[in-house]
């Protein structure tokens, strides 16, 4: 086949791999949607419109009670406490983004500062970090590193493996 592009094979193997992504962080995203909603239900339960809940705690043993023996260990206690924490930290589901998956999620709640959420949710998304490559962010304290640095331009090169 003389006038065959050679690059065929190539380019609809890259189209299949971008679709296949794609469907990913489709169905990622939705479980993260998920998860949000039952924050928000278990949020808006406990609260009925009070500062503070009455009976937070009683209610999430018995919703993860109801759950986790039809679902699973992803409806623990320990996990339906994250999706209410999850919720409260971010109230508005619009502003969730996509490109985070749920594990990116989790790796912020320990986040205790919105700023701070914010600074590693942008560079997560413009660096198109790993799970691991935010939490060791994290770890290492790059907000904190780069408020006090004179160098910042310096600072976010070795965040983003620039530089050693």
């Amino acid at each position: 086949m003389p006038f065959l592009n050679q690059n065929i094979i190539s380019e609809i193997k890259q189209i299949i791999a971008q679709a296949k992504d794609r469907a990913i962080r489709s169905v990622d995203f939705e479980r993260v949607l998920m998860y949000w909603k039952i924050g928000e239900r278990i949020f808006n339960e406990e609260q009925q419109g009070k500062e503070r809940a009455d009976y937070g705690t009683y209610l999430i043993k018995y919703i993860a009670d109801q759950l986790e023996s039809e679902f699973g260990s992803s409806f623990s206690r320990r996990q339906l406490e994250r999706f209410r924490q999850f919720y409260k930290f971010f109230p508005i589901a619009s502003t969730l983004r996509t490109q985070l998956s749920w594990s990116h999620y989790k790796s912020l709640l320990v986040v205790d500062n919105q700023d701070k959420r914010e600074f590693y949710i942008a560079e997560t998304t413009k660096n198109n970090w790993s799970v691991r490559q935010l939490e060791r962010q994290i770890n290492s304290q790059l907000f904190e590193r780069l408020l006090v640095s004179n160098d910042i331009e310096n600072v976010l090169a070795v965040a983003r493996n620039e530089k050693i």
